[in-house]
């Protein structure tokens, strides 16, 4: 019961629902056990005794409590949905919300499918166990009692010897527990393996039939559908051993009880009644063990839904506020790396060696190098979506950590190479990060990333609902909503990962043009692989390996023989010196 103690928080605000339940729940197995002594009476005091008189009254009686029964039945499911209803609504949200806040360090080995397994699926599975479960177990304690204690009342022989195999139907159910338990964890993963399988077959649809790759596709996610097919029916295996078994021991003991019980009804010993009603509540007691096999699964099925939300729930947080961290509204973005050096992994190799440098407020640096040289990490720190492993990050005078990280990320703004945008209107997408922005500045952010044209030509304009990860949108244009979505929050600090990478020379020029503008007052980081967008930087720094190789004014690096920076202009200029000297 540990991983439900652990997860205790999110349930006991709620037990005012779960007792109430149980309380209609004793009203209904109160109810339900009354069945066989009524029974017992009407054949012992009634027929046999030919007190007939006294049918009208144990019919109406039987009528009556069928009705209290009824309503004790509904009221108990409505009250036990709504626990787990209530319960399972804070743990999403708990979830959702851990899920906000993880490190980046934590999404570079997590996968999408196996993080929506644990959000829908085991959520669901936990949320049964707390509406049905519980409650089904507690019935079961106390249907078996009470059959137990009217057993023994009318005749402890005839209950002892009926009882006689009982316990080795525990001890079956006992067994079952064992080996279904991880059966049913390994469900879980085979599932979760089978839905990241999906996910990414549906993201990468365009890959998959630019390369005709639909069969080799096809025969991935079979492979993944036999796993989690024959994971099920290694389940249904144990089932099937276990439940026949348990089912042969509730026989054995009505045998026992019709044959020891008849020789009693013909001695004298009891009344036919009381073996009538004997043989009622045996099944009373036969039924509930082996649904316990049923409960057991339920228990083990949501276990282990609850093992996997807590490894999520349980998964450290390594980037938070420190205590008494500053929120500030506007940064002026004096940007400052002294010796830093960063690993994405203790086992690899630095990303990055001993960078230093200055940004200062207003002044644009680029960023270039091979892939892999560390560009992108420098701007990731900046943001703080890693810690550096050795070193420190200033801004404006204090350390990064000093800020929040509301203050670090309101005040900067990133338009990455691979534009992500959301199922919603164009509206919102360009002021997600500024939902109070009014829409003069919205449209004045496109404009000013040469959006504004194609967004007006759009079917409903700037209301226009976007398909997912902005569908029916060139990558160009995608990438144009994404830059006007980082100028829309005014940031101090403005970070280019290669932002003009989707779009031509033509708009790249009038982006550049129109950034410009928007650079005036910010700490601007470009990154790119084209010399053109770098040239009016105030200061380049050429990066490889994680070190810094070079820095300076384009000039400046041009006039450095046989430096990175002059080798990468002469073979991205090279082909152009070549038209033009053909053309001259």
């Amino acid at each position: 019961m540990d991983t439900f103690k652990r997860l205790k928080q999110f349930y006991w605000p709620y037990k005012r629902y779960f007792f109430l339940s149980i309380l209609f729940l004793l009203a209904v197995t109160a109810f339900t056990v009354v069945y066989p002594v009524i029974l017992q009476f009407t054949i012992d005091h009634v027929v046999l005794e030919g007190n007939f008189h006294l049918v009208p009254y144990v019919a109406a009686g039987f009528f009556f409590i069928t009705l209290l029964k009824a309503a004790a039945v509904y009221f108990h499911q409505y009250l036990g949905d709504l626990f787990g209803i209530q319960s399972v609504y804070e743990l999403r949200n708990a979830l959702y919300k851990k899920l906000q806040f993880l490190p980046f360090r934590y999404y570079d080995n997590a996968r999408t499918g196996d993080l929506m397994s644990r959000l829908t699926a085991d959520v669901e599975g936990f949320r049964f166990f707390l509406s049905f479960g519980f409650a089904q177990l507690i019935n079961l304690t106390m249907l078996v009692g009470l059959s137990m204690g009217i057993m023994f009342y009318y005749s402890p022989s005839l209950a002892v010897v009926t009882l006689a195999a009982m316990p080795f139907l525990v001890l079956t159910v006992y067994r079952f527990d064992k080996k279904v338990h991880p059966a049913f964890t390994n469900i879980r993963k085979s599932f979760a393996g089978m839905t990241t399988k999906v996910q990414e077959n549906i993201s990468g649809m365009t890959t998959v039939k630019s390369l005709s790759k639909e069969t080799y596709e096809m025969g991935r996610f079979d492979s993944k559908n036999t796993d989690y097919k024959d994971k099920f029916i290694y389940t249904a295996n144990i089932w099937s051993k276990y439940f026949p078994f348990m089912e042969l021991i509730g026989q054995i003991c009505v045998v026992v009880l019709l044959g020891y019980g008849g020789w009693l009804v013909i001695n004298g010993e009891i009344q036919p009644g009381v073996l009538v009603a004997f043989f009622s509540l045996i099944w009373f007691i036969i039924n509930p063990l082996m649904n316990l096999g049923f409960i057991v699964n339920t228990f083990s099925q949501s276990k282990a839904s609850g093992e996997r939300i807590l490894q999520v729930l349980d998964e450290r947080e390594d980037i938070f506020d420190e205590p008494g961290a500053i929120e500030k509204d506007r940064l002026d973005g004096h940007v400052v790396f002294e010796n830093v050096s960063h690993s994405y992994d203790e086992e690899e190799d630095l990303a990055l060696k001993n960078i230093s440098f200055k940004a200062p407020p207003g002044k644009t640096i680029g960023l270039i190098g091979a892939t892999g040289s560390g560009k992108t990490s420098i701007t990731q720190l900046i943001s703080r979506f890693y810690e550096p492993d050795r070193g420190s990050i200033w801004i404006d005078g204090r350390q990064i950590t000093d800020y929040t990280l509301k203050t670090i990320r309101k005040n900067t703004g990133v338009v990455l190479q691979e534009s992500f945008l959301f199922s919603s209107s164009v509206k919102d997408n360009i002021s997600y990060g500024a939902p109070e922005a009014s829409m003069e500045r919205i449209i004045d952010a496109a404009i000013r990333a040469d959006a504004h044209d194609f967004i007006k030509d759009l079917p409903e304009g700037y209301d226009t609902i976007l398909g997912e990860r902005g569908g029916g949108l060139s990558g160009g244009q995608k990438q144009r909503i994404a830059i006007a979505r980082a100028i829309c929050i005014d940031p101090s600090i403005l970070i280019l990962d290669d932002a003009t990478s989707a779009v031509d020379m033509e708009t790249e020029a009038k982006i550049q043009a129109a950034f410009q503008e928007v650079m005036k007052g910010r700490t601007t980081f470009i990154i790119a692989h084209r010399i053109s967008s770098l040239m009016h930087a105030d200061e380049i720094i050429v990066l490889d390996e994680g070190e810094i190789v070079e820095r300076g004014t384009h000039d400046e690096l041009l006039a450095i023989e046989d430096g990175h920076y002059k080798r990468i202009y002469e073979i991205q200029f090279q082909d152009r010196k070549q038209f033009l000297e053909e053309a001259t």
